[in-house]
């Protein structure tokens, strides 16, 4: 399982993982529940592998951030998504000091921090973000 092939569904909670394409859309299935269903063309989807957060400087990827959380936590799980607001920008200050205020949510924090519990929950290889990195740096 790669981040590429994992996706998150507006509308609908929890990260995907993707089995197979259809005419109609995509078969998926659940990392917290492994039930299996179809996300039709209409839905919004978006690969975790594309989403990026605003700095002060430039956007980081999702999956820097995982990683940077991963080995802050020496892969455990880390805070609870359902802290208070103060918590979640205090720990996400940690993990990437210089991100964009302003653009960047207490709701997309709780989002990014539930992502990377439900990850480690799933038994995620968090090694296969640092060999993508590691081949995006060399291109």
């Amino acid at each position: 399982m790669t981040l590429e092939k994992l996706i998150v569904v507006t509308g609908k909670p929890g990260i995907f993982k993707i089995n197979s394409q259809t005419k109609a859309g995509l078969l998926v299935e659940s990392l917290v529940d492994n039930k299996k269903f179809p996300i039709h063309n209409i839905h919004n989807v978006s690969s975790l592998n594309d989403i990026a957060i605003y700095t002060d400087e430039d956007e980081v990827s999702l999956r820097t951030i995982f990683k940077t959380i991963y080995d802050r936590e020496k892969g455990k799980p880390t805070i609870n998504h359902k802290e208070s607001k103060q918590v979640l920008t205090k720990f996400f200050s940690e993990v990437l000091p210089n991100y964009d205020v302003e653009r960047v949510y207490p709701s997309n924090i709780k989002k990014i921090v539930q992502w990377y519990n439900m990850l480690v929950d799933a038994k995620f290889d968090f090694s296969t973000l640092e060999q993508k990195e590691n081949s995006e740096e060399e291109e």
